[in-house]
């Protein structure tokens, strides 16, 4: 059977991969994507789409308890998990069912299959009907990351979870452990806390959230604890004791090694690329620690072979692989491209009180030698945030002393998962303080602190 020819092969339907498809059939080149379980990946499948569909419920379900406050009645107040997991469902399998479409709409040859390199510019997909021979120039990696499993913490989908587990629960957890408190273990760690687990959370590093900036995760740490979390920071779980009804987790912290039981472990110590059963060693490609070495173009060493997304390494978010997919295809088609800079990218977590941040934290301006001057505003002194019933939060700016260039913005509160882009596209569009402080920002809306936190960094601050 002669192979069949493409100008670009993807392989994994992610957000990374199903984007640089889409981009490299708009610049008219014949393309192939393989996929070898659901389109749209994790992220629309099993991550950043379902899950926030299940937090919506607990927020809805959150607000249904404070009725009172905003003058309204609401009694015998419960929820239906099994129903709650079914609408998570139904929106992933929307979503899912329209990459399909969009792939038809572009003419991309979709494979549902298992793929290998054999050789450079080569591709073998195995169906479930037979093995499909591929040829192109041009081979984009997409195949995205799996949830990191540690030795004797394995999950066995019945009392210990990885993410998939959480999102179709087996039951409801009433006292529940979770392992990390990255964006994956405390969105989760969020959403069954607030239906009323009795919820642990276990950071190995000093601070929950330890990618965002200090002050941050100290005002989330409080705000769980508010809501009845137990935070445990500087703390590891060593192993599980697993019995029929019970989990007894090993816990060290301070230098002891205490003991706690649970029903409910959630697993969520990071994630490994999807690198193996590839040929990638064959080929010559580098992997380090799971991921494949890239340049800024996404170029992996190896001539015509790409790699984005997670496979290509932090920061492990849709957006950047989505964005990659677009550079690497405008880059094979001769166009002009821009690499990715991973601190122009802002991170989203959304769990109550979300969480966003972009660019450099306090902590790290001042590492890479900046002078910095630094602006704050809590949403206490918001209009829109108090008559939303939303006073807990607050957003910080920080900025070069010398330049005014904005270096960072982190804040935590409702709704910071949407108002972060403007400090992104002020950044882009390389803003200084001066230009965000005579921005007009429309009034009553939660946007006006952005504009006051950057008066603050300037001592022109007005309603504080």
């Amino acid at each position: 059977m002669a192979a069949k020819s493409f100008d670009l092969i993807v392989i994994g339907a992610g957000p990374g991969g199903y984007v640089a498809a889409i981009r490299g059939a708009q610049l008219g080149m014949s393309v192939a994507i393989i996929e070898r379980e659901n389109l749209g990946g994790i992220c629309l499948n099993w991550g950043c789409i379902p899950t926030k569909a299940m937090l919506r419920s607990s927020e809805v379900f959150h607000l249904m308890h404070r009725a009172k406050e905003f003058g309204l009645k609401a009694d015998g107040i419960d929820y239906d998990l099994d129903a709650v997991v079914k609408r998570s469902r139904k929106v992933a399998g929307q979503l899912s069912g329209g990459i399909g479409h969009l792939m038809k709409k572009n003419k991309i040859t979709v494979f549902m299959g298992n793929a290998t390199i054999p050789a450079k510019g080569k591709v073998s997909v195995k169906t479930d009907k037979a093995t499909e021979e591929l040829t192109a120039k041009n081979i984009i990696l997409a195949t995205g990351a799996r949830a990191r499993e540690l030795p004797g913490l394995e999950a066995d989908g019945k009392m210990v979870w990885t993410y998939r587990h959480a999102l179709q629960p087996p039951h409801m957890p009433k006292k529940l452990l979770v392992i990390g408190s990255g964006a994956i273990g405390i969105e989760f760690a969020s959403f069954y806390n607030t239906l009323g687990a009795d919820t642990t959370v276990v950071e190995v590093m000093d601070r929950v959230l330890p990618v965002e900036d200090a002050e941050i995760s100290a005002f989330a740490k409080k705000a769980f604890e508010k809501q009845g979390m137990k935070i445990m920071q500087k703390a590891m779980v060593k192993k599980l004791d697993r019995a029929k009804d019970k989990v007894t987790a090993h816990i060290e912290v301070g230098g002891k090694v205490e003991k706690h039981d649970f029903d409910t472990v959630i697993s969520a110590v990071g994630i490994v690329g999807n690198v193996e059963d590839l040929g990638l060693e064959d080929l010559g490609v580098k992997i380090d620690r799971t991921h494949v070495v890239t340049d800024e173009y996404c170029r992996t060493g190896v001539d015509g072979l790409y790699a984005i997304g997670d496979i290509a390494g932090a920061p492990w978010l849709a957006h950047k692989a989505s964005h990659e997919g677009v550079m690497v295809a405008d880059l094979i088609a001769g166009k002009h491209a821009h690499p990715v800079k991973p601190e122009t990218i802002a991170g989203c977590t959304y769990c109550h009180p979300q969480v966003a941040s972009v660019g450099y934290t306090e902590a790290k301006a001042k590492e890479l030698g900046y002078e910095i001057k630094v602006g704050r505003f809590p949403f206490i002194g918001n209009g829109k945030a108090i008559a939303l019933g939303e006073e807990n939060g607050m957003i910080k700016t920080i900025f070069d002393a010398k330049t005014g260039e904005l270096l960072g913005a982190h804040m935590i509160g409702a709704e910071v998962t949407e108002l972060i882009q403007g400090y992104v596209v002020g950044r882009q569009l390389e803003t200084t303080e001066e230009d965000l402080m005579n921005t007009v920002f429309p009034h009553p809306t939660l946007s006006e602190m952005m504009h006051e936190s950057v008066l603050d960094a300037y001592d022109r601050v007005i309603h504080m």
